[in-house]
């Protein structure tokens, strides 16, 4: 079917194909992964990335691509999981920002737009590795800018679009010297060709869009873990100090309403006074703070924290009718976080539906953050998976740890939600996967002016509690970051899993049902027995016999083989010392710490 225009509908209906195409084949995409590991997650995350923005598109698309294509990127940016999540979101970011004037795209334009997309996908990454999903957008990209010039058919262009990045992605394996020893293509590249076949399926008009189903729990942030903390020795965790929320009083929570509505410009009955935008938020600052408006023809949408409820609604009353009231207690919220060590505020998606501008959001004003002297110096956030794991961050002071690991990644949004939920004046985040790194920076860059926060580029548990270790609430924040980023460095990480797949990699002949031993994300030892694989591992792992060496056993060992473990070790290495708890961790059987 030729197609000369690309509006705001069709660029809609070409995303859910594109979507529903990538969710029926994200196990293959997973079954990608570089080591034959029982967590390749790369379609799950780019599934549920693309669910995030197709749950907004579906609420709030329109016949102007503009718009469309910047609630996209909303919903794609906030919904961002695990690197392959990021650099979709980053791919359609710029794709949007190009789309922001425009009602309609041309082939011209519509290339354009995809190439301002891979330059903000590569701006993103700090290191762009080629061979990667990078490398497929680029070169699909670069290719429409060429062909835009022979046509100025949307179709034929986007069927171009298509073989290209086919082409680059049977070639990855000739630019990562690790998928051809494998024997894979990029799973990242091959998730963005399902979603190219889904937008030319569309275009040639092959598939009916309608029946995208959004990924399970696409929209759930991961769950904030148990606060206990387990019953463990002092030479293993040391006591950091009490949760930040902990450093202020409830009663010092001055605006304790947070109050979230629309006021329906249409339903005022004729009476509505003229909307003032900037006298309506001097009104409200009167006795609030925190303060968001967003203002269109028909609704406006209102955040507000006041200490006066009904006073905000009869202001509010005079320029309209008011729908969807949201009102919580902010001093019962903290109450009951000091109580339990749990965030329990509800994520509502109130405005979900609300129009909003994709591009300018200078009429938004950040949330507040109370005054320095009401802050903690320092708040933290780590991710982990299993409630050991989480317990042991616990008793270190982190004062969110939110639930995620290889299987299942926290989000760009549930990064920022983290951050809000902290009354420090500087956070450090703790992602402790390589994987999440790059959601967290994102959430770090959306929040920038807003509030300070640093990434320390954990990329496993046994780094993540290293540097909760380094941390010393009476250093400044230049020097508790050289320290963190100092121990993150000495510790060695080891894991054991088994094997899901056959595979050669380094030498190593690898077959399904194995267990491997993976020393700081490289695969070092193949067994048939666990409790082999966990003693070549460590034997390796320890150099000098006196290391202590940290034991996090996971949710399907078993109890007598974990002693039988640590009583090899003590035999083998009688100098080192050894602790073992109780991790919970799924995938991996047991998780090994070793520093000198």
């Amino acid at each position: 079917m030729s197609k000369r225009s690309l509006n705001g509908t069709d660029f809609t209906a070409m995303v859910l194909a594109g979507a529903e195409q990538l969710q029926q084949h994200a196990e293959h995409v997973n079954s990608l992964n570089v080591f034959p590991v029982p967590d390749g997650d790369t379609g799950t995350n780019m599934n549920l990335t693309m669910s995030a923005g197709v749950t907004e598109l579906k609420r709030n698309h329109s016949d102007s691509i503009g718009h469309s294509a910047g609630v996209l990127s909303k919903g794609l940016l906030m919904g961002a999981r695990g690197n392959s999540g990021v650099i979709t979101s980053q791919l359609f970011r710029g794709f949007g920002r190009y789309a922001a004037p425009y009602d309609e795209l041309n082939a011209m334009q519509f290339a354009a737009a995809l190439q301002t997309g891979v330059d903000a996908a590569y701006k993103a990454v700090v290191k762009p590795v080629e061979g990667t999903i990078l490398t497929v957008a680029k070169e699909a990209a670069k290719h429409a800018v060429f062909y835009a010039r022979r046509t100025n058919d949307i179709t034929e262009l986007m069927e171009q679009v298509l073989l290209k990045a086919q082409e680059t992605l049977s070639q990855t394996p000739e630019m990562l010297p690790v998928l051809k020893q494998v024997g894979v293509v990029d799973s990242g590249g091959q998730g963005l060709v399902y979603i190219y076949e889904g937008f030319l399926r569309y275009l040639k008009g092959a598939q009916d869009h309608a029946d995208y189903h959004e990924a399970p729990a696409a929209r759930q942030a991961p769950a904030v873990l148990s606060p206990e903390a387990p019953a463990v020795s002092s030479s293993a965790v040391a006591q950091r100090p009490e949760l930040a929320q902990s450093k202020i009083e409830t009663e010092d929570i001055e605006f304790l309403y947070d109050m979230e509505f629309f006021i329906n410009r249409q339903l005022g009955g004729g009476q509505a006074a003229v909307f003032d935008e900037e006298e309506f938020r001097k009104a409200l600052s009167k006795n609030g703070d925190s303060i968001i408006i967003i203002a269109d023809d028909e609704l406006i949408k209102v955040h507000v924290h006041s200490k006066a409820p009904g006073d905000v609604l009869n202001l509010a009353l005079r320029f309209g009718e008011i729908t969807q009231i949201h009102i919580l207690n902010m001093r019962e919220q903290h109450r009951d976080l000091l109580t339990t060590g749990l965030d329990i505020a509800p994520m509502p998606e109130l405005f979900a539906d609300m129009p909003v501008d994709p591009v300018d959001h200078s009429r938004e004003q950040a949330p507040a953050t109370p005054p320095a002297d009401e802050m903690a110096p320092y708040g933290f956030i780590a991710v982990a998976s299993g409630q050991g794991i989480a317990d042991i961050f616990k008793s270190l002071g982190i004062d969110v740890v939110l639930s995620g690991g290889q299987t299942m990644n926290p989000s760009t949004e549930d990064f920022v939600n983290a951050i809000r939920s902290i009354s420090a004046q500087h956070v450090y985040i703790l992602p402790n996967n390589s994987n999440i790194v790059l959601a967290a920076e994102q959430a770090r860059e959306l929040l920038e002016g807003e509030r300070s926060v640093t990434v320390i580029p954990s990329k496993s548990i046994p780094q993540g509690i290293s540097a909760a270790f380094a941390f010393s609430e009476e250093e400044i924040e230049d020097t508790n970051t050289s320290s963190m980023m100092d121990a993150i460095a000495r510790v060695k990480s080891g894991q054991v899993t088994h094997a899901v797949r056959d595979t050669q990699i380094d030498n190593l002949d690898i077959k399904a049902g194995q267990y491997i031993g993976i020393e700081n994300s490289k695969i070092v030892t193949v067994a048939e027995s666990l409790l082999a694989s966990c003693q070549d591992l460590l034997s390796k792992m320890l150099v000098s016999g006196d290391e202590i060496v940290t034991v996090l056993a996971g949710e399907e060992t078993d109890a007598g083989l974990t002693a039988e473990l640590a009583d090899w070790i003590g035999d083998r290495y009688p100098n080192a010392e050894v602790e073992v708890h109780q991790g919970g961790q799924p995938v991996y059987y047991y998780i090994f710490s070793v520093e000198s």
